[in-house]
């Protein structure tokens, strides 16, 4: 259907202008196109849920060893750290029930909740905080995470219930990454197959590529879940998660397209919508010719015609973004690098002349089969170029090929997927561009930004740091290190009985609010 619908309006020649209105990073409740707000009624204690997620969390449910959105969104309910974000980006206690900080910013000292236990019945003590960190800043595959922490010179344990984290420098940002260290028992050694946290709800058993199954903690020292049971069931077929949900056998899902939501049964099913808080983009492997040409890259900035992406394959939902920052991050995010590269054909064809390629190319853009909004934008992407002489080729692989060869092994030339944050700091989307980052899979090697990126993480000033982040984010932009196209608009989908589902800023799936209601 969706392939359909894009050649007829292709053949058509013209952009629906009307619904391009739509577009915006508001999160609103009820089913697209109806004046639906959500169920009302008394609020139930307990019941199952089972979620249909798109892909099997990764290899390791070890906190400093996530790698993949899914697995950190999935978790989210089974980790917290000292602090954790909510809804609004604030960070408010968690297994600590406050801190101060010195004058000076070289030191904070967190006080713990009292009798805060973990999924295996122990009390959470000082000592479990400070083997949390240290274990985290020793093992952590995050780099923003574990860059700042090599800047924590001490971690110690005032007394049974107070934690001092002493710096070598301020960090305005250091809240955002205390609450990515998950604190775990001191001692355990099976976080990687049995996750052991503090969180509302506790790991239960895996069965990969099948699901995950969480249960209540009952013993948890805040408000807790609703629910009693949680089973994340696998589709990485989007056609068997379609199905389920025809069939009623899935009661929410989160990442549907407005095609997929289209398709559901709304006396079954209402939709909720916000924003994936991601960076989608073509992504230029920058060791591969032609994309080491930066008027190349150029020319495909210009080739792109985003709000036509947005209007063919969401109807207009979607937040433009035009660098490797989104919205939700506030301070960070430049709104006038949105509008860096007009879709422009004509000028698109005049820098793939003067670069040496008057004809075009040929090329191929691999994407994971799973992730249909990613799918879908390639398939348009496929469609723009070609207005410009390039040939593009879409190869969709596995989501395990695609982590495994274009991501982890760079075997690709170009790719669309969505790049999330770890934390609500601007490192955790930026630093995976410096040249020696190990995350930097489109081999991006730009000296000027290594230095505003080495200048950000050393200014103490935390109006200086931001102007610093904000500089590296435009040089991403002039240089077209990649087409930057959207932060997705997110549709989640749960049955009418359902009600409580919160939108973050950051990739996460937060279930202890949701609950029935009758």
């Amino acid at each position: 259907m969706f392939k359909k619908r894009i050649l007829a309006l292709f053949l058509a020649g013209a952009l629906l202008a009307a619904v391009l209105s739509a577009c915006g990073d508001k999160k609103t409740q009820g089913t697209p196109g109806s004046d639906e707000t959500g169920s009302s009624g008394e609020t139930v204690n307990g019941g199952e849920l089972v979620v249909g997620i798109s892909q099997d969390l990764g290899d390791s449910l070890d906190p400093y060893q996530m790698t993949a959105a899914g697995t950190r969104e999935v978790l989210f309910n089974v980790y917290e750290g000292l602090v954790k974000p909510d809804k609004d980006g604030n960070f408010i206690p968690a297994v600590a029930e406050s801190f101060v900080k010195s004058d000076d910013g070289l030191s904070y000292t967190f006080t713990l909740r009292a009798n805060v236990k973990f999924h295996n019945g122990a009390v959470v003590t000082a000592n479990d905080v400070v083997k949390s960190f240290e274990t985290c800043a020793a093992t952590t595959v995050d780099t923003a995470l574990a860059a700042a922490l090599s800047t924590v010179t001490k971690v110690e344990a005032v007394d049974d219930q107070n934690v001092r984290l002493t710096l070598s420098e301020p960090n305005g940002d250091l809240l955002s990454y205390v609450a990515s260290v998950y604190i775990t028992p001191a001692g355990y050694a099976n976080n990687a197959t049995a996750p052991v946290g503090t969180g509302p709800f506790k790991f239960v058993s895996r069965a990969v590529q099948e699901n995950v199954i969480l249960e209540k903690n009952t013993e948890y020292w805040g408000e807790g879940a609703y629910l009693d049971k949680l089973t994340y069931k696998i589709y990485e077929d989007t056609t068997a998660l379609m199905n389920a949900l025809g069939a009623g056998s899935v009661d929410m899902a989160a990442h549907l397209t407005i095609d997929q939501v289209n398709t559901l049964n709304t006396a079954d099913y209402k939709t909720v919508e916000g924003t994936m808080n991601l960076v989608q983009a073509l992504y230029l492997n920058h060791k591969v010719a032609p994309f080491d040409n930066e008027k190349v890259r150029q020319a495909l900035c210009y080739a792109i015609n985003v709000d036509e992406i947005l209007a063919l394959t969401a109807e207009g939902h979607g937040t433009k973004v035009g660098t490797s920052i989104y919205p939700a991050f506030g301070k960070y995010f430049d709104p006038s690098l949105v509008g860096s590269y007009p879709y422009d054909v004509e000028k698109a064809k005049k820098l793939l002349t003067e670069a040496g390629y008057p004809n075009g190319f040929e090329m191929t853009i691999t994407v994971p089969n799973n992730y249909t909004p990613h799918v879908n934008t390639a398939e348009v992407i496929v469609e723009q170029l070609a207005k410009v002489g390039i040939k593009a080729t879409l190869n969709q692989v596995e989501w395990g090929t695609w982590l495994s060869e274009t991501y982890q092994g760079r075997k690709f030339q170009s790719t669309v997927i969505g790049f999330d944050a770890v934390s609500l700091t601007a490192g955790a989307l930026l630093n995976r561009w410096v040249s020696t980052d190990d995350k930097n899979m489109i081999n991006y090697n730009d000296a000027k930004y290594d230095e505003l990126m080495k200048q950000a993480a050393n200014a103490i000033d935390d109006q200086k740091r931001i102007d610093l982040y904000k500089q590296a984010a435009k040089r991403l932009t002039e240089t077209a290190a990649n087409v930057y196209i959207q932060d997705l608009a997110d549709f989640v989908v749960m049955k009418k009985n359902l009600d409580g589902y919160v939108f973050y800023p950051l990739y996460v799936m937060d279930m202890a609010k949701v609950h029935y209601v009758k």
